[in-house]
């Protein structure tokens, strides 16, 4: 069979590569960050697959698709149609669960549809996104919210001095006027003063013109009680506040299970069917484990058709290690591992063959224990006649590959090559970043800090912790260990910040930032960028921002375009003036140092360092290169970047000498494990300067090196939620129980090769 041939690549940084990758096999691309895997795999080989493919669909469904640019290639040749997994979260509304993003829902509704007691519809009433299915009171959700009067309001406090605590009721604003001048009130009245009538007239009265306002209440202004003011303006989704106010909504709204369904989401109706004692609803409450059980124990010969098929869904979400959720748990509260893998789940059972499947780091999240599941899984998908493309960190998913190209030497302009093609075996030879890690020996630390203090959890039991009680230690590199799911990130995530609310989280989610916000914005070093570039130039050094006196007039310094396509979703293409800069052409003539601003933000951190070598602010750059982050451009927005950049940059603001407690959740995703070994330096840094360091963590290099650990578990969901060791790594290897401990002594004494 014709290998995929790519000639001539040079999307990003690839240097004109040309290469094949065998067809019907596992490609696993190596190389650290910004060598350009993801550049050749999902910005060329995966983007030009799926291009093709969309070329192929009506000019109407192509404006639906997301537009997808011709890759820098010379050619593509003997490309299969593309299937492209990767780790963006499935988001989705409330509506949106476990159970149908896999369509297993869709099975249990024909199931209970046809075999439940007594007939009550076809398998759409079952549905709680039915109007004919959904429980009247929450309307399918499940959960009902409240507006909580005691944080939207201060009632010690009048109006004039801010009662009302919610954004733009406050002193001043244009709602609190509504109220002040409505002439209902006593502006300087204590809320706590104010009689029923005044009170049901503040939070309910619908809208209407106030018999006698104040002098300044506008012709044809309208009066509307506090409550129905901010569930209309604010509360529904189609208002244009409610994303700006989401986290200020989140303050004052209680949400409560449904007290009508008890979180079942239908109505009584439907929930009377019954299979053997149980609705749909208990049903999809279940952890898949044990629905899996149920229908097991289901008899129909009539209907073993659909029995069958429910078990095989349900068997590939527990193969999957996903055994732990449950079908109504919301997509939106997934993780991006957790999220990649039900995106695997749907491609599990299907009959199609010699598909392209792409995936990106499937081993985020993961326990070893569970990647032996993944790595089972991908075999499987090859052996059906596929072919399989992972770019991949993960000693235990590199190992498996049948063929290995591994990118480099090193990141961003450094990077861009193919330094080594072959099997695995011979990685280890290649002289290469890649090829040094599986070359040397591996190691645990013998000597770890001793503590005098500790933090005590006592009695955690949210979600699957069983009364927990645990001590952590102070001022030392704790690792919190246990396969996906287990507890870890319940227990200090969740428990340990609410138990002591000074702990600071520093987690993979994005950072609040504009779509103008990138790298430069975010370390604070714009205005001396600019500043340079006004002295040398003798001008404003407004100029130098796209958002200001240098922006371009035709995108307002975005660099995109919005293109509307009425009833269709807006896409975006690069501004057509300034060609995605964001600048207008007159700043473009300036220079510092030979180059113009748009050049500079393309300066890698590791070139800026050189560039602006004797400036006192460059130190913020170091910290980037200790942490194997300077591959990034100064430019790059904040929104582009990967969950595992953000963890880090908001990392080099923790660099301080404040004694702090800091937990790090999964740190090292998106890591090459050379540059796993400059974030253990960092953390030790931080442990030095006096730090209590947490970090929750499935990397065996970095639980190897912890002064303490916490295991979880034993497993996952109801399986997890003790704590199964706390000790040194030494002490660790010593423990038959924990599953962290065997595969920590397999990684330290059984090295893959």
């Amino acid at each position: 069979m014709n290998p995929i041939k790519v000639s001539g690549a040079r999307q990003n940084n690839l240097k004109n590569i040309s290469l094949e990758v065998p067809k019907n096999m596992i490609t696993v691309f190596t190389g650290v960050s910004g060598s350009g895997k993801s550049s050749l795999v999902f910005e060329t080989i995966g983007a030009e697959a799926q291009r093709q493919i969309n070329e192929t669909q009506t000019s109407f469904v192509r404006n639906r698709l997301t537009q997808i640019g011709v890759a820098d290639v010379d050619k593509i040749e003997h490309l299969n149609v593309p299937v492209i997994i990767n780790q963006k979260r499935l988001g989705g509304n409330a509506r949106s669960t476990v159970g149908t993003a896999t369509d297993v829902y869709a099975s249990l509704r024909l199931l209970f549809s046809r075999i439940g007691k007594p007939f009550v519809g076809y398998s759409g009433v079952f549905s709680f996104n039915n109007p004919q299915g959904m429980c009247p009171v929450c309307e399918g959700l499940g959960y009902t919210s409240e507006i909580n009067l005691n944080t939207l309001f201060d009632k010690s406090k009048s109006l004039n001095e801010g009662a009302i605590l919610f954004p733009t009721f406050q002193p001043g604003g244009y709602r609190w006027h509504r109220y002040v001048n409505s002439g209902y009130f006593d502006p300087d009245k204590k809320l706590k003063d104010y009689s029923n009538k005044e009170w049901d007239i503040l939070l309910n009265a619908p809208e209407h013109k106030p018999k006698a306002p104040g002098k300044d209440w506008g012709k044809t202004m309208q009066y509307i009680g506090v409550l129905p003011r901010i569930k209309k303006d604010f509360l529904q989704k189609d208002s244009k506040e409610h994303g700006k106010r989401k986290k200020d909504i989140e303050k004052i709204i209680i949400t409560s299970t449904c007290p009508e369904c008890n979180g079942k989401r239908l109505n009584k109706k439907v929930l009377s069917c019954k299979i053997k004692g149980k609705d749909i609803g208990d049903c999809a409450q279940l952890p898949v484990d044990e629905l899996l059980a149920f229908v097991e124990s289901i008899s129909s010969k009539t209907y073993q058709t659909i029995l069958h098929e429910l078990i095989k869904k349900l068997n590939s979400l527990v193969v999957i290690g996903l055994q732990y959720l449950t079908l109504n748990r919301t997509t939106s509260t997934l993780s991006g591992g957790e999220s990649q893998r039900i995106k695997m789940v749907r491609h599990l059972g299907n009959s199609l063959e010699n598909l392209l499947y792409i995936f990106d780091e499937p081993s985020i999240g993961l326990h070893p224990k569970d990647l032996h599941n993944i790595a089972t899984i991908m075999k499987q998908i090859r052996d059906k006649g596929n072919t399989v493309l992972i770019v991949e960190h993960d000693p235990d998913l590199i190992s498996i590959a049948d063929h290995i190209i591994d990118m480099g030497p090193l990141s961003g302009s450094n990077g861009g090559e193919i330094v080594y093609e072959g099997t695995f075996e011979g990685l280890k030879n290649s002289g290469s970043k890649t090829g040094q890690y599986f070359a040397s020996k591996r190691s645990f630390n013998q000597d770890p800090l001793t503590f005098n203090d500790v933090i005590t959890i006592r009695n955690a039991d949210l979600f699957n912790l069983r009364k927990v009680t645990v001590n952590i230690p102070k001022e030392v590199l704790t690792v919190v260990t246990g396969v996906a799911g287990s507890g870890k990130s319940t227990l200090i995530s969740k428990v340990l910040p609410a138990q002591f609310p000074d702990v600071r989280i520093i987690d993979q989610s994005a950072i609040t930032a504009t779509a103008r916000a990138n790298l430069m914005t975010f370390l604070g070093i714009s205005d001396y960028v600019r500043h340079l570039f006004a002295n040398a130039n003798r001008v404003s050094n407004q100029l130098f921002s796209s958002n200001s006196g240098g922006e371009c007039p035709n995108c307002k310094g975005l660099g995109v375009e919005k293109i509307d396509l009425a009833f269709m979703e807006d896409i975006e293409q690069p501004c057509q003036v300034c060609g995605g800069t964001g600048f207008n052409t007159k700043v473009l003539s300036y220079r510092y140092q030979g180059k113009n601003i748009v050049e500079v933000m393309s300066l890698t951190v590791e070139q800026a360092q050189h560039f602006f070598g004797t400036e006192n602010w460059v130190n913020r750059l170091n910290l980037l290169t200790e942490l194997g982050l300077d591959y990034l451009t100064l430019g790059q927005r904040l929104d582009t970047f990967s969950g595992g950049e953000r963890q880090r940059l908001k990392l080099t603001r923790e660099l301080n000498d404040r004694k702090d407690i800091l937990v790090l959740d999964e740190p090292s995703t998106g890591l090459h494990p050379s540059d796993t070994s400059k974030l253990l330096q960092l953390l030790h840094k931080l442990v030095h300067q006096r730090n209590t360091v947490i970090v929750i963590e499935h990397n065996l290099d970095i639980i190897s090196q912890a002064d303490w650990i916490i295991d979880i578990g034993p497993g996952a969901g109801k399986y997890g939620g003790n704590v199964m060791f706390e000790g040194s790594v030494a002490d660790l290897l010593q423990n038959k129980e924990s599953f962290t401990a065997e595969y920590l002594r397999n990684h330290l004494y059984s090295p893959v090769l």
